[in-house]
């Protein structure tokens, strides 16, 4: 029997798009799953005449293909993957591949790497974006790991992976150890803030204006003709005035509870390790916990009884001002996403390519739009930019927003309006753009109860101080003195 190209374990959405994608490219694919009945009904169904091979063991997989082996998984993260790779791994050889597709956090793709290079073996954890349809017919891939078994895996990659620009792939080599999954996460990251701060855009304009829903389609239409342009712009512009059989708009019979998988969560702690304040995406991730308290907010609801207040600025220019506070906020998220990377690059020895990560979003990806070549601009003239806001281009946009997105945030409080995200980047902005903000106060509060010293402006830094506030303390400090 002639040997497969590459195995893919995990017959789930994404896993059967994913084959089809790969069998589509010319290459050859044997499928495992663990209830066999699923490999059963794809390879006689979807996968028919296809070159497809079911097997219905994990011996048969491994057996089947060509050596050096190379295997996705495609499953639950967590627990899930090391209860495989345990089945798995005893079965492989030295200089087999072995590919986590999934969402894994990327400290256990750290481990698992490390584990499995005792053995003999490459492992390579890669992020994949886009969905259902993007592993159909095109995905953005973010592989990172053991960099040996790159040169193995890239022409698969390449082939399935999204194109922009006519035929430049959304895929590129992220960097070593866990690098792959954790630009993914912070991908996702940057997808929970952009999606709240559209559905903050749509209450604005439904609550504060008293806009129907045919109305915020036509808006949402527009937007999307700007620098707004994005997949997420474009499936919010479709769902607001989407209709069912019977003419009712689908969007209001959905319930206000919003799930999530963790990726948000865990950029969040990420940003915690690394020092590096992730408001508005930590803000987006809350906005979802707080949607998800329904009974308590009822509650809440009718004992501060309220009606939001009605915006009274002219329509067209407030809906122009919310398109500035959206697309300002927008790129505040991305600036904080970027700054994340940075930390984790610096703290892990990781040489990220910033503007390569923007290109391969470009497509496939869920947070795809036009908006991302501009980020690869920035990091093309500065690949040691500190911060997307302080490239000219959008130095340039945030000051010409920054007026009418204050109006709009100012706007909402007055009228009862939350806006968790928004409201979260204009303070984020406002603080790293200040020269001087009140952690002085804040480091003497500290040396007031814990003796934890302060640093002076008029002395060289590094140079600590302790006073005794109230005279009976003593003039003992402590140990410690860190930023």
């Amino acid at each position: 029997m002639k040997k497969a190209e590459i195995g893919l374990i995990g017959l789930a959405v994404m896993g059967e798009n994913l084959v089809m994608n790969m069998e589509s490219k010319g290459f050859s694919v044997a499928v495992y799953n663990r209830s066999i009945d699923k490999v059963e009904s794809f390879v006689n169904g979807r996968g028919k005449g296809k070159a497809i091979t079911g097997c219905k063991s994990l011996t048969e997989l491994v057996n089947i293909l060509e050596r050096p082996r190379k295997i996705m998984l495609m499953i639950r993260a967590g627990e899930a993957v090391d209860q495989m790779l345990e089945q798995l791994v005893p079965l492989l050889e030295a200089g087999d591949i072995v590919i986590d597709g999934g969402n894994s956090y990327f400290k256990d793709t750290v481990r698992r790497e490390q584990e499995l290079k005792a053995k003999g073996l490459f492992y390579i954890g890669t992020g994949v974006s886009g969905g259902e349809d993007g592993a159909l017919n095109g995905p953005c891939l973010m592989p990172g790991g053991s960099r040996e078994a790159w040169n193995a895996v890239e022409p698969v990659f390449t082939a399935v992976s999204a194109k922009v620009d006519g035929d430049t792939p959304c895929c590129a080599w992220i960097g070593e150890s866990g690098a792959g999954h954790f630009v993914k996460m912070v991908h996702n990251g940057i997808e929970y803030g952009d999606m709240q701060l559209i559905c903050e855009a749509y209450q604005l304009m439904r609550d504060g204006l008293g806009l129907d829903n045919e109305e915020i389609y036509e808006i949402f239409a527009r937007w999307n003709e700007t620098e707004l342009d994005s997949y997420l712009m474009e499936i919010s512009r479709d769902i607001v005035n989407f209709r069912n059989e019977q003419g009712e708009v689908v969007l209001e019979k959905i319930l206000d509870v919003a799930g999530q998988k963790g990726t948000g969560k865990w950029t969040i702690e990420a940003s915690l390790e690394e020092s590096v304040p992730l408001t508005l995406i930590s803000e987006a991730v809350f906005a979802r916990c707080l949607a998800a308290m329904k009974q308590e907010r009822v509650r809440a609801a009718k004992a501060y009884e309220k009606e939001y207040g009605r915006i009274s600025e002219k329509k067209e220019e407030f809906v122009e001002a919310v398109r500035k506070g959206l697309y300002a906020s927008k790129i505040v998220s991305y600036a904080q996403g970027y700054a994340l990377m940075r930390g984790a690059a610096e703290h892990y020895g990781w040489e990220l390519d910033y503007g390569n990560i923007a290109l391969i979003w470009r497509g496939g990806c869920i947070i795809r739009s036009t908006f991302l070549g501009r980020i690869k601009e920035a990091y093309d003239r500065d690949p040691k930019l500190p911060n997307l806001i302080l490239d000219p281009y959008f130095k340039e946009a945030v000051s010409d927003c920054l007026t009418s997105w204050r109006r709009v945030v100012s706007g909402a409080v007055v009228s009862g309006i939350p806006l968790p995200a928004m409201s979260a980047a204009l303070s984020w902005f406002d603080s790293y753009t200040s020269e001087r903000l009140p952690a002085n106060l804040l480091q003497a509060q500290r040396d007031y109860f814990g003796a934890h010293t302060y640093e002076r402006v008029d002395c060289p830094r590094g140079e600590v101080f302790h006073t005794n506030w109230t005279g009976h303390s003593g003039t003992t400090s402590a140990g410690t003195y860190s930023i």
